[in-house]
């Protein structure tokens, strides 16, 4: 029997009238059992592994898609309290920056993004931000920079040869960082340590996967993947066939 390639994924393709627009969505990736482990095993995205900093991938800080992007978390910056964020003082002065090349990037505090709060902090490891969005009931989506709340999903267009184009949703690979992405020691879509949750990522990141399609068209993914559900010709997480 021929056998799938071991980076084969199932993908969904559908017209969506709501965004006039196609989508092309790796299933695959949203009915595996994939878990943000931070603090609990991941291994950082240094060059070597470093789970004892509970960096997470917030070692080179957050870079921005545009400038609303930036100034949306500017203004969450001003709401947030020492009890929450342990570099406060350090951001009074702003906390971005932009690049020699032109990147708009948040700024680094000891070595990681100026808002991730270090194991020591009373508050514990993790995003300020987020610790924001858990004090005030409130999604931290519209608080955290674009990508910060996107991985380990990532959003791009493609463009096809005919010159139509789709809009792609999948799993944040290594690769899509460019080169530095290369020298990661390691990146959690690829481990399967990662590969550990109770539930399918289409249901625990079903608030972003409605942020980055819309609530229509997160109702056909989900659908599918129901479906899929019960076909025993389902291929695993590439991930997974390797064990």
């Amino acid at each position: 029997m021929t056998q799938s390639p071991t980076s084969s994924h199932e993908w969904l393709t559908f017209l969506d009238p709501v965004a006039e627009t196609t989508w092309f969505v790796d299933i695959t990736f949203l009915v595996s059992n994939w878990s943000c482990i931070f603090g609990n095993g991941c291994q950082g995205v240094l060059t070597g592994a470093a789970p004892e900093l509970v960096q997470g991938c917030c070692s080179y800080g957050a870079h921005f898609t545009d400038e609303d992007d930036r100034q949306r978390v500017e203004l969450a910056a001003t709401r947030l309290t020492a009890d929450q964020w342990q570099f406060k003082n350090k951001g009074r002065s702003g906390t971005t920056r932009t690049t020699k090349s032109g990147e708009l990037v948040t700024k680094l505090v000891q070595d990681a993004c100026i808002f991730l709060n270090r194991p020591d902090f009373h508050r514990g490891a993790g995003c300020a931000l987020h610790v924001l969005a858990l004090d005030s009931g409130e999604s931290y989506i519209p608080l955290k920079p674009d990508v910060c709340w996107q991985v380990p999903l990532r959003k791009e267009e493609i463009t096809l040869a005919s010159g139509d184009t789709l809009m792609r949703i999948a799993q944040w690979n290594r690769s899509d960082w460019g080169s530095g992405g290369s020298e990661f020691h390691w990146w959690c879509t690829q481990d399967d340590g990662a590969f550990s949750g109770k539930d399918r990522v289409v249901d625990t990141l079903k608030e972003e996967l409605i942020a980055l399609m819309n609530p229509w068209a997160y109702e056909q993914v989900l659908d599918y993947c129901n479906g899929r559900r019960r076909k025993a010709t389902a291929v695993a997480h590439p991930v997974l066939r390797r064990r």
